[in-house]
């Protein structure tokens, strides 16, 4: 994965977060990948994605987790 910066990272999510909530949903998560050009994904896989990097089970993916994962 390419190197990417905090500022960078806050941009994606809230471009991600299409509520602004704070926490992005699987649905929102499943949108932004079809918005990519992946329209192969599924609300389920997109719950699988967000479940194996949800680190407080909450089903939602908060910025800590989204950074955590971006930044390994």
């Amino acid at each position: 994965m390419a190197h990417i910066d905090i500022e960078e990272a806050r941009k994606q999510f809230e471009r991600i977060d299409a509520d602004g909530d704070g926490a992005i949903t699987a649905a929102e998560f499943k949108s932004a990948l079809a918005q990519g050009g992946d329209w192969n994904v599924t609300e389920a896989v997109a719950e699988a994605i967000i479940k194996s990097r949800d680190l407080n089970g909450d089903k939602l993916l908060s910025f800590d987790e989204f950074w955590a994962f971006l930044s390994k």
